[in-house]
């Protein structure tokens, strides 16, 4: 199939899942169409089958904010056009699917457009929640030709706010476990490693890392690196000098390659206070490194807690640093969590498990319409 995919080109969770699924789609065959007004971190444009098409925003002294999705809808109204695609691929509905819905009616005259928008969390709880927003969200994801979400948590999540009837469908997000795997042979640190990684929002609650690390450095000599910028570094390096550790704390910011990160880590931190899915802790599960998080949204139909992680309620700063002292000291304990949930992530969210998913929804949304 021939399919346009559009996305924020960022850190953020919605750009990342975006950019590897029209990577995996590619090396399935398929001709995949990148339209955005940058190129997104991880795409390699020089691959087979992937193409990227930049949004052009012109400003003029008339307009106090650019009209990005109208610069969007017509660039994905060209695209289709010229390369003949399918359909089109949204993730994050605003403004995406609002662009890709004025792109369809450019085209319907002579060539038909279908549009897939995938919901990713915050586009839904935040955003489009918001006054502001609420009326074109819902009215874009009820006139998408389909519909999808990362988490059930957020497909109920979305008919609750929105109190769309129309089918959602459910496809979680994936990991590729030939990239993201353990290290081999990988050597023992000096000093235990906790790894936080976000884009510093305060919906991630960063600064409870910090507050673990200073509660596990009580039984355990261990540092922390924390991957990722955002407005709540700053209140957190501070916590980490007020605390006394800040030598035991790493700031690495903004990272290309988290795949080669993770592996050197020995525990995940994800105290977020809402998570559609958790993607960061399945690459982690992936890389056989446990992840230890907050018991919210999507993050339970992930971790097993006790079996491939361990979860605590939001906030629990002390019952998130008695797990992670547990793994620490028990080092049969962690071998045995970072077995199961590299199994995790291998059967149940691997890319060979879910990309033949949006294959599948994608021919039946080309063959309704």
């Amino acid at each position: 199939m021939k399919i346009g995919i559009t996305c924020y080109p960022t850190y953020g969770g919605s750009g990342i899942v975006a950019t590897e699924l029209g990577l995996e789609l590619a090396q399935r065959g398929h001709e995949i169409h990148f339209i955005t007004y940058a190129a997104p971190i991880r795409l390699d444009t020089t691959l087979e089958n992937i193409h990227y098409h930049e949004v052009d925003v012109v400003t003029y002294p008339l307009f106090q904010y650019p009209p990005y999705d109208l610069a969007l809808a017509s660039r994905m109204a060209e695209v289709s056009e010229l390369y003949e695609l399918d359909l089109l691929h949204v993730h994050y509905a605003i403004p995406h699917s609002v662009s890709a819905l004025l792109a369809q009616q450019m085209v319907a005259s002579r060539r038909k457009l279908p549009f897939v928008t995938t919901l990713h969390g915050t586009d839904v709880t935040l955003v489009g929640a918001d006054p502001t927003y609420f009326p074109i969200t819902k009215f874009s994801i009820e006139k998408s030709d389909g519909v999808t979400t990362v988490s059930d948590f957020l497909r109920k999540e979305t008919i609750d706010v929105f109190g769309v009837s129309r089918p959602i469908q459910l496809i979680h997000n994936f990991v590729n476990c030939d990239v993201y795997r353990p290290l081999d042979n990988r050597p023992t640190n000096p000093r235990p490693r906790l790894l936080h990684i976000s884009n510093f929002r305060p919906v991630k609650r960063v600064q409870d890392c910090i507050r673990v690390l200073a509660e596990v450095r009580k039984h355990v000599d261990a540092e922390l690196w924390m991957a990722g910028d955002g407005p709540e570094r700053s209140p957190a390096e501070r916590l980490a000098h007020e605390l006394g550790i800040a030598p035991s704390v790493r700031f690495l910011g903004k990272q290309d390659h988290i795949e080669r990160l993770i592996p050197q880590t020995d525990i995940l931190l994800m105290p977020s206070e809402r998570e559609a899915f958790g993607l960061a802790a399945l690459e982690a599960m992936a890389c056989g490194v446990p992840p230890v998080a907050a018991e919210s949204g999507g993050v339970t139909e992930l971790i097993t807690n006790g079996v491939d992680g361990y979860l605590a309620p939001v906030g629990d700063v002390e019952k998130l640093s008695a797990c992670v002292v547990q793994l620490l000291e028990d080092r049969s304990l962690a071998q045995r969590v970072s077995l199961a949930a590299r199994h995790t992530a291998q059967t149940r969210f691997a890319t060979s498990a879910v990309i033949p998913q949006y294959e599948e929804f994608y021919q039946d949304i080309v063959n309704q319409n």
